[in-house]
């Protein structure tokens, strides 16, 4: 029989007086697996930290995505948004279940062409495109998102150069009642300026305008704000069939669906707040139908949809280093995981298992990382058990942005495992060495020798 692990007692005072409105609730309980597979065992093999990706999960998220969309909407494709999590083992997840590839740089655009997505089926975005970059996307036939006027003028100069015709969207900003407005990138829809990138790219006829693209946010709370960006985006693509007899093709809504993450300052969790796609696919779907377009010019509905995909099937596992008392009197327990590799901790308060079995009693804590910054703060607020050093936990909801976003900072990078569909787990990024590190280092012979 296992001994039992001793806790110590607790002695905790009593405030008598109005619960708050949302009432009380209790997030935690143990988490000793992933897709069956014991915690504890995935660390024995593959060390701790570890960034845990469950396949099925993904794999549910999309086809659940798919569906709600494409019962709404007869002409619907997805992009998955390489930012997102561009470790390839992950895009090629997203590719296989039929997804294309949205990009915002030559690095994840070359990182697409080499997993095999064809060039035409790479939507290449973001404001920072080389000549050589557009050069690039022209002869691999893919649609090229116009970010600013600059762009524009020096599509026109290599279409002429190049004698094709490139494949064009215009990136379009607009109001749509969040605050404070994305008016960074494209051009605004209220001003004018997107239907003066129109006629700009009309009178020229060196290139072919087949869409146009919004993205108004992250982390987006109200799918109303869809419904008026797919309202001002239709009445753009009818303009253009009216003004110049031409025929958009596509209107690309972006991304930005909330995950279940709950946002810091938050008085709820995000599983009870966040809003459920359907909600999204909805605002959207019903107001591009009801728009006036004719039954055969009915445009595709593209989606980058990434965070809300992915979040949730990734999973941080880490081992508690040790607890201390702060001067407050505080519980501080230390990880062996800091905002170095969980980038995501300074925009949201990820919920914290335990990986073991726990008794009854919890304790306010703050959850430090190793770092020996005095930011590295995990959770600055959290109800645990008592944990001892060599305990195990997992953060929930970090498959988006934390991998992508990682630093080698004091510490090396984790390794990334995923869990395929029977439970097997494959390493799908190694965990980072000193030789990763020094890799393109270049040490001067006059550097190379010293005394001390």
């Amino acid at each position: 029989m296992e001994k039992k692990q001793y806790e110590r007692p607790i002695i905790k005072s009593l405030n008598a007086g109005l619960m708050n409105k949302f009432g009380t609730r209790t997030e935690y309980a143990p988490m000793t697996h992933i897709d069956n597979v014991a915690v504890k065992d995935l660390i024995r093999e593959f060390g701790s930290p570890l960034f845990v990706l469950s396949e099925r999960k993904i794999r549910d998220n999309f086809k659940t995505a798919k569906r709600i969309f494409e019962t709404r909407y007869p002409k619907v494709q997805f992009a998955w948004s390489y930012k997102t999590n561009y470790i390839n083992a992950i895009c090629n997840i997203f590719h296989q279940e039929g997804s294309w590839a949205e990009v915002v740089s030559r690095f994840e655009y070359e990182k697409a062409l080499k997993n095999g997505v064809p060039g035409k089926k790479i939507l290449f975005n973001g404001p920072d495109k080389t000549d050589d970059d557009l050069r690039t996307a022209i002869q691999n036939d893919s649609p090229i998102h116009i970010d600013h006027l600059d762009e524009l003028y020096r599509l026109i100069e290599l279409a002429t150069e190049l004698k094709v015709k490139p494949r064009v969207a215009i990136r379009v900003n607009m109001d749509t009642g969040v605050y404070p407005m994305w008016d960074r990138f494209g051009f605004n829809y209220e001003n004018g300026q997107a239907w003066d990138a129109i006629n700009k790219i009309m009178a020229t006829d060196k290139l072919n305008l087949i869409g146009l693209h919004c993205h108004i946010g992250t982390y987006m709370l109200m799918p109303s704000a869809y419904g008026i960006a797919a309202n001002k985006m239709a009445d753009l693509a009818l303009g253009v069939r009216k003004r110049y007899n031409k025929v958009i093709s596509y209107i690309d809504m972006g991304g930005g669906f909330a995950s279940k993450n709950t946002l810091k300052g938050s008085l709820q969790l995000g599983v009870d707040y966040v809003p459920e796609i359907n909600q999204y696919a909805e605002a959207i779907c019903s107001t591009l139908l009801n728009a006036g377009f004719e039954k055969d010019e009915l445009p595709y509905l593209y989606l980058e949809t990434g965070r809300a995909l992915i979040d949730d099937a990734g999973f941080l596992l880490g081992s508690v280093i040790s607890n201390k008392r702060l001067s407050d009197g505080r519980r501080a327990t230390i990880m062996d995981f800091g905002v170095n590799i969980l980038f995501t901790a300074f925009w949201y308060d990820h919920k914290v298992s335990p990986a073991q079995e726990f008794g009854m009693h919890t304790e306010d804590s703050v959850i430090y990382g190793p770092l020996c910054m005095n930011i590295d703060v995990v959770r600055e607020n959290i109800s645990l058990p008592p944990l001892k050093a060599g305990d195990q936990v997992v953060v929930h909801y970090v498959g988006a942005y934390n991998i992508t976003q990682s630093m080698q900072f004091i510490a090396l990078r984790p390794a990334v495992v995923l869990i395929d569909l029977s439970g097997k787990p494959h390493v799908i990024k190694q965990k980072e060495s000193l030789k990763d590190v020094e890799n393109n280092e270049v040490l001067p012979d006059y550097l190379k020798n010293f005394n001390l």
